[in-house]
């Protein structure tokens, strides 16, 4: 029988004061670096972070044996390349993070392994197993993709004796599904298959018709949670989702000109209320603008878009004085410690804006959060605060982030290392 369960405290949208055990983890990758001979120890950082990266991504597609559709695992545990032993993550891939990876193994070079992971993605835009077409789920099963439709995650409760899942990951956030989108449209531009491209298309008609708010600040909203008897809309606006929807609208063209400019509008609202950054997005009224935290991609992937307005480029100080944490930059603005991921996205909008040294600075910081398997950290702090809940039933801000081997965190750095824009396709200089 199944049990469909809610488990806390794990999930990132896509992954406390620095403690001892990531000191010791700093100290060690230090006492390596210092062994390494001078030859390779003057290998440039993005040089030297861009192989790694782009190394371990493709061992981990490598190692599914055939070549059929395929989702990679998000988390491994710390000690080498597997699962972790938390059952709800020990077989998860975050649709998120296998857009990213899509995207990272293209700019790699490594078209025919992004296209393994781009194959299950659209297969699953294709068919879900309620029905829908054009509707992703958060997370799903990783590994080779055999089943059709493509369920979504779940595992085995052995205490319980029960099948579960989590209202999260079988739930459906915009911006995932904008991330999806891009992902697709990557392989369309590589490959010239239009198929990807119709798939990119499928997916931005469901945000259109399921998440257009007009209220307020217009743009739309956070997408669906819960299980498929019982799902709840989430009505809050993310300044995240909306920048995610500029580039895949815009990209997309033709039809979606209008929805570009909604999402836009929702961001030109957005930079209008917070004067020198981006605030969150709003409540959950969809109105009210949101103030209770402040959240550093919606300060950087703005700047990403293609024709960012140069005034944008201020966000970039802000998120350095309320963000700007440990040698990188934290998720939100109480500084509690490194977001691995976030500081790859700054890293790769210093490059974007053509400060290099600063890129290259966090590119240092990045090759020492690689683990035992390859992929790097989610965090440096063993637990991350984000000021941000899980879910529409959550009490407290229980979405944390924690010093766990993440593939998301290790494709914005392949990203960032290779000088790769997820949202044109392009390489920045």
């Amino acid at each position: 029988m199944s049990k469909r369960v809610s488990v806390k405290r794990m999930f990132p949208r896509r992954g406390g004061r620095f403690g001892r055990a990531a000191l010791a983890a700093l100290a060690f990758g230090a006492s390596v670096l210092m062994a390494v001979p001078a030859s390779a120890a003057s290998v440039p950082p993005a040089k030297d972070l861009a192989q790694k990266t782009c190394g371990t991504l493709t061992a981990r597609v490598d190692e599914v044996s055939g070549r059929g559709p395929l989702f990679l695992r998000s988390y491994d545990n710390s000690y080498a390349p597997g699962p972790t032993s938390e059952p709800a993550l020990s077989n998860a891939a975050f649709t998120y993070d296998n857009a990213l990876a899509i995207m990272a193994l293209t700019a790699c070079g490594q078209r025919d392994k992004a296209l393994r992971i781009g194959e299950a993605l659209l297969d699953a835009v294709s068919l879900d197993r309620a029905g829908w077409k054009g509707r992703l789920r958060n997370t799903y099963r990783a590994g080779a993709q055999k089943q059709r439709p493509i369920p979504p995650n779940g595992w085995w409760d052995a205490v319980g004796n029960h099948w579960g899942e989590d209202p999260y990951q079988v739930g459906t956030a915009t911006g995932n599904v904008a991330w999806a989108g891009l992902a697709l449209l990557t392989l369309a531009e590589t490959t010239g298959e239009r198929r990807f491209r119709d798939g990119a298309a499928e997916l931005a008609r469901w945000v259109v018709e399921h998440t257009r708010d007009p209220r307020g600040p217009g743009g739309f909203n956070g997408g669906i949670q819960g299980f498929d008897d019982a799902p709840q809309p989430l009505t809050w606006k993310s300044t995240e989702h909306n920048t995610d929807l500029v580039a895949l609208f815009g990209w997309l063209g033709g039809d979606f000109a209008g929805p570009e400019r909604e999402a836009r509008d929702f961001l030109d609202r957005m930079w209008t209320a917070g004067g020198d950054h981006f605030p969150i997005g709003t409540t959950p009224d969809g109105v009210t603008t949101s103030t209770s935290t402040s959240g550093l991609d919606a300060q950087l992937w703005p700047l990403l878009l293609p024709q960012a307005p140069e005034a944008w480029r201020v966000a970039l100080s802000y998120a350095e004085r309320a963000h700007g944490a440990d040698g990188g930059f934290d998720f939100n603005d109480d500084r509690d410690g490194m977001w691995v991921e976030g500081t790859a996205q700054a890293a790769l909008a210093y490059r974007a804006v053509g400060r290099r040294g600063d890129a290259d600075r966090l590119f240092g910081e990045l090759l020492k959060e690689i683990s035992p398997g390859g992929y790097l950290y989610a965090t440096r702090p063993q637990v991350l605060t984000t000021g941000l809940a899980i879910g529409p039933d959550s009490k407290t801000d229980d979405f944390l982030y924690y010093r766990r081997p993440h593939l998301g965190a290790t494709a914005w750095a392949a990203l960032a290392a290779v000088g790769w824009n997820p949202f044109t396709g392009k390489t920045v200089p």
